[in-house]
């Protein structure tokens, strides 16, 4: 009768890191770039029910069975397993700004902070004061030559991420934009920024058919279908109510049982 208690206590914590995940998505579906966060659970080891007192087998007309028949499995509660980024392509929104990007596949621009290089798919970009562009923390936008010196919006940037000057149509630089082997495990730092891990493996710059479509004047807007965010929330609350009642059933069984127990003392 304990183990109910942990059973559904675990079920409850369980839950409580998948409404976490989708109130965080839900506070973040306006955010330029934003891929949302899926928690993931896993059971633990179920057990193995048998008929004790017996061992062994006996013999049937019909061939031979177990003394000891299995009665069924019982489940010991779950877990949460990981907590990864869906990183499903946002739809496009198209802005009056120069210094808005958008990728169009997958990839990520390059930033540099204090901490070392992060990685972005937020391309809502500014000129900064020294003419660099930079994102809205300040943060230097990376090209594959160093800071990208624009001076002012009046430049224009090809699919292929080189940005021209508008006057003369001199190249500048072209935007560094990074793939991973494994971009599941990239590590979220806030502000839209990701971090590599041993998992992902280092960055690389992408080439080819890796390399993503770069749009100018667009912003990526977050994956995050608020519908089915809602339509989540309500399954989670009401799976949270219904392990908190097979609590509250398992603690007035057991009371019963102490109070039968001291009566029949």
């Amino acid at each position: 009768m304990i183990r109910g208690w942990y059973i559904g206590s675990s079920g409850m914590n369980a839950q409580q890191t998948r409404l976490d995940a989708i109130s965080n998505n839900l506070a973040n579906a306006d955010t330029t770039g934003f891929k949302r966060d899926i928690a993931v659970s896993k059971s633990f080891p179920e057990l193995l029910m048998r008929r004790m007192g017996d061992d062994g087998v006996y013999e049937t007309p019909f061939g031979s069975a177990d003394v000891a028949p299995i009665i069924g499995k019982i489940g010991l509660g779950v877990e949460t397993n990981e907590l990864y980024t869906d990183f499903e392509q946002g739809s496009f929104k198209q802005t009056s700004t120069h210094t808005d990007m958008a990728l169009s596949g997958e990839g990520f621009f390059a930033v540099e902070t204090p901490s070392g290089e992060r990685y972005t798919r937020n391309g809502n970009f500014l000129v900064g004061k020294e003419g660099i562009l930079v994102t809205k923390e300040g943060y230097p936008v990376l090209g594959e030559n160093g800071y990208i010196q624009v001076a002012d919006d009046r430049f224009t940037v090809n699919q292929d991420g080189m940005v021209y000057s508008e006057n003369d149509m001199q190249l500048i630089d072209r935007f560094k934009i990074v793939r991973f082997d494994n971009e599941r495990y990239l590590q979220k730092m806030g502000s839209s920024l990701y971090k590599d891990t041993d998992i992902t493996g280092p960055a690389y710059i992408a080439e080819g058919k890796e390399r993503p479509v770069v749009l100018q004047s667009y912003v990526e807007t977050s994956n995050v279908n608020v519908v089915n965010e809602m339509v989540s929330m309500i399954e989670v609350n009401r799976a949270y109510e219904a392990n908190q009642k097979t609590i509250q059933a398992q603690d007035t069984m057991m009371s019963t049982l102490w109070g039968k127990v001291v009566l029949a003392r």
